[in-house]
């Protein structure tokens, strides 16, 4: 089983997340290839493929969102799990999905989207990010749910081993 777990991060704290992801496939069995969306030209050779963005204005990323459009037709081809990494402060807000998931699903066909806290650091910030996130009273901090995350790609590695085909087992005649 060869997993594909690929996400666009601006600040690098979703692609950490995506590494989270396939480091718990990977202590399940599940030999996973974690790579930047703009660095996959294929889907040839992946059995399943976890994606995911980091939010920005209530929306995925644009390399992320492209990925999809450009490569539709081999999503729908094997099982897909989307999630979305931006919410911040305690509790995180915005709760709700991005404005695009439920588009990036049905073009995908995935099986399953999940939301996640993200990470602020205004050092990281251009202006204008600084300017909104002093706005919206963010706190700077990392909010990302590790053992949360962890949880959910051991239920992807789950989903993904118990649907591996089995011999079936002789019966006496």
């Amino acid at each position: 089983m060869n997993v594909l777990v690929t996400a666009a991060s601006k600040h690098g704290g979703t692609a950490e997340i995506a590494a989270w992801i396939g480091e718990e496939l990977g202590r399940h069995g599940v030999h996973a290839v974690v790579r930047e969306p703009g660095d996959v030209d294929s889907l040839d050779g992946y059995d399943a493929v976890v994606l995911g963005s980091a939010v920005y204005v209530g929306k995925w990323m644009e390399p992320a969102t492209h990925l999809v459009k450009r490569l539709q037709k081999q999503f729908r081809d094997r099982p897909v799990f989307l999630f979305s990494s931006g919410p911040a402060g305690d509790p995180p807000k915005p709760d709700k999905d991005p404005g695009d998931v439920e588009a990036m699903r049905e073009l995908s066909q995935a099986l399953d989207h999940r939301l996640f806290a993200g990470r602020i650091a205004r050092s990281q910030l251009g202006f204008g990010e600084r300017a909104v996130m002093t706005a919206l009273r963010v706190p700077d901090g990392d909010y990302r749910p590790r053992t949360e995350v962890e949880s959910w790609a051991r239920g992807i590695a789950e989903r993904l081993t118990s649907t591996v085909a089995t011999p079936p087992v002789p019966t006496a005649a």
